[in-house]
């Protein structure tokens, strides 16, 4: 075993002399590089270490959970007795508790550890490379910077029912922002990309020029008079639509009521053919992982299938509440997606006279229990099958039940932030401007 896991053997241990019936220890260490060039100069280059712990113990059906920023094994015994102390004290809960789980999967084959920490040097010529390119085009007049940052972490799971899991995962990321145009005038865009290993990561050349191509595109937005009209979600946003299905699906608001899908378990509620899926084992994601933070044993699970919602986002807790059993997503969803259609994002707009192409949203104003949506939004208009003029200062608003019926993914999937979809298309929102 690894020092993190004696650690974490030896404060179970600790919570099982305090009294505890059962307990969960999570134990975190994590190291980070980062640097940020400007108009190039090298503005900060930073080093971070950071160390969590948890405990959560048990008396029967009361639970408390204590934490601490540092492992000492001296101080187990005063957080174990502090857990303990507190767990006596609060009212039961019926559904919480500490599962059984199976033996914890070596988590090599999802290759989430690149054994080569980049030096400080590699670091800020990526950052140099993505900058430069983006201030090499025509018509960018300023900087927000380059970046590059590359960061470990080890995480440790173990519970009192014999479970005892860790692995180690690693991030290599490249960002950039343009300045395009002057004064009032100016507009802003950016290109980044994060990935597991070095060796899969952007050029950052080429992210700076997407970076630049992208601002000089958005120079003189207009605002265009309200419509009811198609839209057109590029992927950096299109993702928000999957987000906006976990928070309706999870466990805790079905089982609290406040979700607009609660009813809506084996219905047909995205157009047929239409899949939605979770891959934590998928190698190299961006959030794969071997098991959930209850220690369960995680597989891909379709949750959207040909349209119909098959299922929950459940913990062991919500699980209970709703008499049913943890799909292991106890820490939410890991690499969350939609399956991409048959169409280019060019075919997609083909037929579209009118239309709206968003790039960027802002705000939020989402009801839960109704499906209610209205987000702030940037981008570009859409005038016989093109993409035309740029926009800004407007609004685009439905209702997340006829969005999610309405919609459909053209053919360009990438595994980009761990939540991806294609390129979107809504029809029939309602776009608020002048």
């Amino acid at each position: 075993m690894s020092a993190l896991s004696d650690a974490a053997a030896g404060l179970l241990e600790a919570a099982k002399r305090a009294g505890a019936d059962v307990a969960e220890v999570g134990l975190y260490e994590g190291t980070s590089v980062g640097v940020q060039r400007r108009l190039g100069k090298t503005e900060e280059t930073e080093r971070a270490e950071t160390t969590e712990l948890s405990l959560r113990v048990f008396l029967g059906r009361c639970s408390a959970s204590v934490s601490a920023s540092s492992i000492d094994s001296s101080a187990f015994a005063r957080l174990a007795a502090q857990a303990v102390a507190m767990a006596k004290v609060v009212p039961e809960d019926p559904y919480a508790e500490i599962p059984e789980a199976p033996p914890a999967l070596d988590a090599g084959f999802l290759e989430l550890e690149d054994p080569v920490e980049p030096s400080a040097d590699l670091l800020i010529a990526r950052a140099a490379q993505a900058e430069d390119a983006a201030m090499g085009v025509p018509g960018i007049t300023n900087s927000e910077g380059g970046s590059a940052s590359w960061s470990r972490a080890v995480s440790v799971l173990a519970t009192s029912h014999g479970f005892l899991g860790e692995y180690a995962r690693t991030a290599h990321s490249v960002s950039v922002t343009a300045i395009a145009g002057t004064g009032t005038a100016m507009q802003r865009d950016y290109d980044y990309d994060s990935v597991i290993h070095g060796a899969d990561l952007a050029d950052p050349a080429q992210l700076g020029r997407n970076a630049a191509a992208r601002a000089l595109a958005r120079l003189n937005p207009r605002r265009p008079a309200t419509a009811r009209l198609p839209v057109i979600f590029d992927p950096r946003v299109s993702g928000s639509i999957l987000g906006h299905l976990a928070g309706a699906i999870s466990g805790a608001s079905i089982a609290r009521g406040t979700s607009f899908l609660k009813d809506a378990l084996g219905q047909r509620i995205f157009p047929a053919g239409l899949e939605i899926i979770d891959n934590p084992l998928k190698v190299r994601g961006r959030r794969s992982r071997p098991f959930d933070r209850e220690g369960q044993r995680v597989a891909q699970m379709s949750f959207i299938a040909d349209g119909v919602l098959t299922g929950w986002i459940l913990d062991t807790r919500s699980a209970n509440q709703l008499g049913l059993k943890t799909n292991a997503h106890a820490g939410g969803l890991s690499n969350f997606y939609m399956a991409p259609g048959r169409l280019s994002p060019e075919q997609l707009m083909a037929d579209i006279a009118e239309g709206l192409y968003v790039t960027e949203m802002m705000g939020s104003s989402i009801n839960g229990l109704t499906g209610d949506y209205s987000r702030g939004a940037a981008g570009f208009m859409i005038r016989n099958g093109q993409i035309a003029e740029p926009v800004a200062e407007i609004t685009i608003a439905g209702n997340l039940k006829d969005m999610f019926l309405n919609l459909t993914p053209a053919s360009d999937l990438e595994f980009k932030r761990g939540t991806d979809a294609p390129t979107l298309r809504l029809d029939g929102m309602t776009l608020a401007g002048a």
